[in-house]
């Protein structure tokens, strides 16, 4: 399916209009149907699933992968270092896998690498201009946007195709990003949904995961009958308005599945999946030296609990976090301390209870960084950064800060994949490309549902026109880094 024309220059207000109208359009449209065979008539059969249940811990704002998961030739702070010399501003250090290294600052997730596949050659697209809302959209839902009908989340799709592992659990929890009160909300929103499915495959958002208890209970001062009471009404509701005027009947009726669901897990046991109290105090403290860690943790409880797709993010905030257009170094010093002891922990937690193994978890970001290139060379794309590209004057401009799409490392623990594994491999020196094995988007995502049990060749009756799993059917899974 192609885009919509964009011109690279197009105001994220014109942007944000077409998303909506295909939004709208979604909410207008019949209940997309499920296809037994590709528009060529190939049967679509699903593979044998590996995992039953996704993590994907999302380190929103570009991480870059020569300060994470691919270290370079290191180059200490000094004034007057050129910037064509800086390639790692963090020593590398060993692993738990002979020969392989990481970076300084990951001393906990070096211990359980090797329960890890290492793709260190995955590679995006400009998309004409380098954003990260426009590549968050790309990686989350494997269509570039923006679309002509509102396009499932990566955990929509494993909600609406495998269902709920728990009938009484969402499907699809996301975890750590708030969706109201900075620059790129309504950005976000685009792709936090369900899309085309409807509402009952959507996320639960939980913005605040030491809050997220809260989230299971009726509001402040409504007793569990008068919220009751308040569901039924709106069910009546939605019954009298015959004109349907601005919800399809699916979308309607999904909307209201959303609630009943909503409803039974109020009151059920596993609510207490969400209230991190309940952990002990030793679990607590390992986890609880960020947002991120917390959100580990209750990600931990939501998969042990019956939850088939939890992202957890660092949070994509512009400019903060991973974003790092100043401050780079001092800025990614402090991210390893937020991710660290949290992943680590995550999965020996999840090895220790014999879910390791059915469990995917995937660490990964929308693209990575380098010092002096946006994009890839040759790229038109408008520099991001306010950095020096000649020679560093001072400590703020130590790190990386511009978009980097040629190589970025993505690493996946559990579900059926290799252990002590890397795959492809990116240039020693700059230009940082893959020059191994490189991976796109459309592939990984075949990986991702392959291990889940999902064939990429998935494919939906919309509008009536077909809508795949990966982009127009065409994912290939990575079949190496399966053990």
């Amino acid at each position: 399916m192609k885009p919509l024309a964009l011109d690279p220059a197009q105001p994220r207000r014109d942007f944000l209009k077409k998303l909506s109208a295909a939004s709208l359009a979604a909410l207008m449209s019949p209940a997309p149907r499920l296809l037994a065979a590709d528009p060529d008539g190939e049967p679509v059969t699903a593979p044998r699933a590996r995992a039953d249940a996704c993590i994907l811990l999302w380190m929103g704002g570009g991480m870059a992968a020569p300060e994470t998961f691919d270290p370079k030739r290191y180059s200490a702070f000094e004034k007057g270092l050129p910037v064509s010399k800086m390639l790692s501003t963090f020593p590398a250090i060993n692993t738990s896998v002979d020969g392989l290294r990481i970076c300084q600052g990951l001393e906990n997730v070096a211990k359980v690498m090797d329960r890890a596949t290492l793709i260190r050659s995955a590679i995006q697209p400009d998309l004409g201009s380098i954003l990260h809302s426009r590549h968050q959209y790309h990686w989350h839902t494997g269509y570039v946007p923006p679309q002509t009908v509102a396009c499932p989340h990566l955990g929509a799709w494993l909600a609406r195709v495998l269902g709920p592992r728990n009938p009484v659990m969402p499907a699809f929890i996301n975890v750590g990003q708030r969706l109201e009160g900075h620059g790129e909300s309504e950005e976000l929103k685009a792709f936090t949904t369900a899309g085309f499915f409807g509402n009952e495959f959507g996320p639960m958002n939980l913005p605040d995961p030491a809050g997220a208890a809260a989230a299971v209970q009726p509001p402040k001062g409504m007793t569990p009958g008068r919220f009751g009471d308040r569901y039924k009404f709106y069910r009546e509701l939605i019954d009298r308005n015959p004109r349907r005027e601005y919800l399809s009947d699916h979308q309607q009726e999904s909307m209201l599945r959303a609630m009943d669901n909503a409803h039974r897990l109020l009151s059920s046991k596993e609510r207490a999946a969400f209230d991190l109290a309940l952990e002990p105090q030793e679990a607590r403290d390992a986890y609880d030296v960020s947002h991120f860690g917390r959100g580990c943790l209750l990600a931990r409880r939501l998969v042990e609990n019956g939850a088939r797709f939890v992202e957890v993010t660092t949070e994509y905030v512009p400019f903060f976090h991973w974003d790092t257009h100043a401050d780079g170094h001092s800025t990614t010093d402090r991210m390893h301390r937020e991710i660290d002891r949290p992943i680590a922990r995550l999965i020996l937690d999840l090895e220790a209870r014999g879910m390791l193994d059915r469990t995917l978890v995937i660490v990964a970001s929308e693209f990575s960084r380098d010092a002096l290139i946006e994009g890839v060379p040759g790229s038109k794309a408008a520099d991001q950064a306010t950095a020096p590209s000649d020679t560093l004057q001072e400590a703020k401009h130590y790190g990386l800060h511009r978009h980097f799409t040629g190589g970025t490392s993505v690493v996946m623990f559990g579900g059926g994949m290799k252990r002590g594994h890397i795959h492809g491999a990116t240039a020693e020196e700059r230009p940082l490309i893959a020059v191994k094995d490189p991976v796109t988007i459309r592939d990984l995502h075949a990986t991702i549902f392959t291990a889940m049990g999902v064939s990429p060749k998935t494919v939906f009756n919309i509008e009536q026109r077909p809508f795949y799993a990966t982009e127009d059917g065409k994912g290939v899974p990575i079949t190496s880094v399966f053990a």
